[in-house]
């Protein structure tokens, strides 16, 4: 079987930059995968993708012209239906047979086999391999009707149509021309209107050549870089714009490096197709401006890569990722610079502006934004902020100082002024890092500044914790709020959808109380949220602590702990989350055991018995044992449970689990030799008893049942 390699490349009017990388390794695996579907590719073929703002391109090697045939059994219907008495073909099944191009004499080659209880007719048949042309067709047909588009564009063909004008065809942006070439030969398929050739164009300015012909599906990337002036492929425009980025932030000096932002990256690789960093520059004077608002300005509006100093601090200088290289570059730096500086101009004049207020003046101004139709208004919104973050404050240790106390109702009450303020009104990424600044401009403390700009952390997986207590308190009502909230009035997350980002909350809510060490239960954390709602919600509590201790599970799970060992851990609902890694390496350490297994079960074995019992009181009278087994149990029982408690008491799970191992040899003697349930009433009673202390003493840290197979 000949095989060559094969390109296709779709070339287009500039795609959308940030679904471009997604376009282009949909379109290739779409077309690779249905190519192998059809037999038309080897065990070693391999497909390259390419992507540039104007096209979508896929190399795939060991391609073959045509097919393999393939023998085919295809299941026809039962024997009963498909013969009749006599054996002989019924109307049925000729007439299915004809349906398949089979001749009737073909009822003589049909096999009987069984399928379930009954035996049916197959036909045995050879399937021609499918030809490159037909294959690439469908092929390139299904890749392009499952492009992930963002959006898609209507728009008219001119030639090769019905009705040129008129005719009409829909895809992401207009396509201009089609390749398709197995090796040197061009494959003649058909897309969007268009008629495959071996030609594409180049660099919309700089090409060598117009049009650029492509001699082969190997020469493609080396022709476009050599006539078209592109680096083709993504992955390669990437690297080349970092390496261009690094070099021009050396030659600037002084340890300069552009900011690092791979989403940036990405969107400026999907803009260019032949990248030329360039150094420009800004006045000083815009440097008074909080560098978070120069930054952000420079890379939403501009794509532009700031430069920082070896502290982080933001410089006057700023590099430009053009698609153009001139001789002389300088009126492509002056006309970026020119750009530029009216952005700057702006935030400045924000920042200026905004300072002439206080947030204190902008808290009534909260009243007239409404925040969602049934929970009220911002305003609102700050008053329960307000009164959930002072009930948690009081439950921690610092509300003995009334200073902490009066930090966390400030910050909590100005949290959400920065929302009316001219520059997250054009930047709404600045929230809370505006507040910050103006609250230092205030002459507020760091605490509650820092508090402000905190409020909103953690902010996704990975981020920062706030930086001092009073931040968590406040980001925790914060996030309370919005929990308790949605829940009470049922807008609860469904399948991917959750506009509230109340699983990130959630996460949020965990990671504070697991990582900021508070000594708050979160039964007693959502429990004195939901008052300030008054009679907006109903409670919520019951399902609100399943969906976080569901977020917990989930976040332990990809953390590599195991789903026995974080059930056996959540089967307890841990109040004290900070508990909760302890008690997972007390469970590990304890599974590893070679008592585990045995006391596992035993410990399952043991819950359904006090299960079907009810209400067991864990009293014991010794008085009563009549087997020797079951005063072993005990006597050791009076040994190890307070040596287990003591240590449990102390924080030491992994000693207080190991501690209990020790019982397995009594345990399994006890159950071997004892009848827990015995006909008399009193004895049933007392070992029942002696069960429910054991079964709490070994429960304390994990449920251990979850570690039984």
């Amino acid at each position: 079987m000949t095989t060559h390699n094969l390109l296709i490349e779709l070339f287009v009017e500039e795609l959308p930059p940030k679904a471009l990388q997604k376009l282009g390794d949909a379109f290739s695996g779409v077309l690779f995968e249905q190519l192998k579907a059809q037999g038309l590719t080897a065990a070693n073929s391999a497909v390259t993708a390419y992507a540039s703002p104007r096209r979508l391109a896929a190399h795939i090697t060991a391609v073959a012209a045509l097919a393999a045939d393939k023998a085919v059994q295809q299941k026809l219907m039962p024997v009963t239906v498909g013969l009749d008495a006599n054996g002989n073909a019924t109307p049925a099944l000729l007439k299915k047979l004809q349906a398949l191009g089979a001749a009737p004499d073909a009822v003589a080659q049909l096999k009987r086999a069984p399928d379930g209880k009954a035996e049916a007719l197959f036909y045995d048949s050879i399937v021609k391999g499918a030809s490159l042309v037909d294959g690439l067709q469908k092929a390139l047909s299904e890749a392009i009707a499952k492009l992930p588009i963002p959006k898609v564009m209507s728009y008219q063909l001119e030639t090769d149509c019905e009705l040129p004008g008129w005719s009409s065809v829909n895809f992401v942006r207009p396509a201009h021309s089609l390749v398709a070439l197995h090796g040197s030969a061009v494959v003649p398929v058909k897309a969007l209107g268009l008629t495959a050739g071996n030609s594409t164009q180049g660099h919309r300015f700089e090409a060598r050549v117009s049009p650029v012909v492509l001699t082969d599906a190997d020469v493609y990337a080396d022709t476009l870089a050599k006539d078209g002036a592109v680096i083709a492929s993504f992955t390669e425009r990437r690297a080349e714009i970092a390496r261009q980025l690094e070099a021009a932030a050396a030659k600037v000096g002084g340890g300069v490096k552009a900011i690092e932002d791979a989403a940036l990256l990405d969107e400026v690789t999907a803009l260019v197709e032949r990248p030329n960093v360039l150094v420009c520059e800004f006045e000083q004077q815009f440097l008074d401006v909080p560098q978070e608002c120069l930054i952000l300005t420079m890379k939403a509006n501009q794509k532009y890569f700031p430069l920082l100093d070896t502290a982080g601090k933001l410089t006057n200088k700023f590099l430009v990722v053009s698609n153009i290289t001139p001789d002389d570059a300088s009126a492509v730096i002056g006309g970026n610079e020119r750009v530029v500086r009216p952005r700057l101009a702006d935030a400045k004049f924000f920042f200026d502006q905004d300072r002439k207020k206080t947030l204190a003046s902008r808290v009534d101004g909260l009243a007239k934004v409404v925040y969602h139709n049934k929970l009220g208004t911002q305003g609102e919104r700050t008053d329960r902020v307000r009164a959930i973050a002072q009930g948690i404050a009081a439950l921690l240790p610092q509300a003995k100082d009334a200073s902490f106390v009066q930090a966390v109702d400030a910050a909590a009450q100005l949290a959400k002024t920065d929302l009316l303020t001219d520059m997250v009104g054009e930047f709404p990424e600045l929230q809370g890092i505006m507040g910050g600044y103006y609250a230092r401009h205030d002459g507020l403390s760091d605490d509650v500044a820092q508090a402000i700009e905190d409020h909103y952390k953690p902010r996704f997986a990975g981020d920062a914790l706030p930086r001092n207590t009073v931040g968590v308190v406040v980001a925790l009502a914060d996030k309370l709020e919005t929990l308790v909230g949605m829940f009470g009035i049922g807008n609860l997350p469904t399948g991917d959808k959750d506009p509230f980002a109340l699983r990130r909350h959630a996460l949020g809510v965990v990671r504070m109380l697991s990582e900021a060490n508070l000594d708050v239960g979160l039964d007693a954390l959502v429990a004195q949220a939901i008052p300030a709602f008054g009679d907006k919600i109903t409670d919520p509590a019951a399902a609100l602590t399943s969906f976080i201790y569901d977020r917990l599970s989930g976040g332990l799970r990809e953390q590599g702990y195991s789903a026995q060992e974080v059930e056996a851990v959540l089967a307890l609902r841990p109040q004290r989350l900070s508990d909760v890694g302890k008690r997972l390496t007390a469970v590990r350490a304890f599974a590893a055991l070679p008592e585990s297994p045995a006391l596992a079960a035993a410990n399952k074995r043991i819950g359904n018995v006090l299960k079907k019992a009810g209400e067991v009181d864990a009293h014991v009278n010794t008085a009563l044992f009549k087997e020797d087994a079951e005063q072993a149990l005990y006597a050791i029982m009076q040994k190890l449970l307070p040596e287990s408690e003591a240590q449990f008491n102390s924080g030491d799970y992994t000693a207080s689990l190991q501690t209990l191992a020790t019982l397995r040899s009594p345990v399994d003697a006890f159950f071997d030799d004892v009848m827990v349930n015995a006909e008399e009433m009193d004895l049933r009673l007392n070992r029942q008893g002696m069960l429910k202390k054991l079964h709490e003493a070994m429960n304390r840290v994990a449920d251990l049942s979850a570690l039984a197979s």
